[in-house]
């Protein structure tokens, strides 16, 4: 176990580390003063997860909440088993193949998202009541108000939420991918998880515009909730 821990760790993964942290930092902060009915703050966490391995991408996904939380935004603390276990599934999705293709990466974004989905019911129901600081409580409000249980309303809104961040997550950290050359690639601890199935420009144009389409839907979606 030890021995698959260090693998993940090499230069490269600890200068991208932080780099990664303020991706996630700065677009969650502005997620979260925009109130979109996303987060699109583990995208630099997805990413190392990807080229290095799911313990560096754990540890990136931690060492951002708990950054963001104590400097910026104590709201952002309590969240970081979700980034934990997000850094985490990502990596293991990429070791196994799903990081290869736009539509392996997909099928990445919605394990990852199904995994934050169950990890952050808890959190968001025993620590703020299902109301949080992020855009998505407005789903939350609005089953409520239909009826649901609490519990119910906050896991639907994950369900509903998590499959759109993650997957246009995912992408946006495969588009980044995409633009690195093969030598850089190599310089990371696990260039095999990304390169294998490169496709070049059409690969990225793709991920492009399922961003571009998962980013309409959402903003679709928010403004049917608000004018409902």
């Amino acid at each position: 176990m030890l021995d698959k821990i260090k693998k993940d760790f090499n230069t490269m993964t600890w200068v991208l580390i932080p780099v990664a942290i303020a991706i996630n930092v700065v677009m969650g902060e502005i997620v979260v003063q925009l109130k979109l009915p996303v987060y699109l703050d583990s995208i630099g966490t997805v990413l190392v997860g990807a080229l290095c391995g799911p313990w560096a991408g754990a540890l990136t996904g931690t060492l951002s909440n708990i950054i963001w939380g104590l400097a910026i935004d104590p709201n952002a603390f309590p969240w970081w088993p979700v980034a934990f276990f997000i850094g985490y599934m990502s990596g293991r999705m990429a070791n196994w193949g799903f990081f290869k293709s736009w539509w392996k990466v997909v099928v990445t974004g919605f394990v990852v998202a199904l995994t934050a989905a169950i990890v952050s019911t808890p959190i968001s129901v025993y620590l703020y009541g299902g109301i949080t600081a992020s855009g998505s409580s407005f789903i939350t409000a609005y089953l409520l108000q239909t009826g649901q249980g609490i519990l119910s309303a906050v896991l639907s809104t994950g369900f509903l939420v998590e499959p759109v961040d993650k997957i246009t997550t995912s992408m946006l950290a495969f588009a980044i991918v995409q633009g690195l050359s093969t030598r850089f690639l190599a310089r990371f601890p696990r260039p095999e998880n990304v390169s294998t199935e490169k496709g070049g420009k059409t690969e990225l144009f793709i991920a492009v515009a399922v961003v571009v389409v998962l980013v309409l839907f959402a903003a679709f979606m928010l403004r049917n909730i608000l004018g409902g």
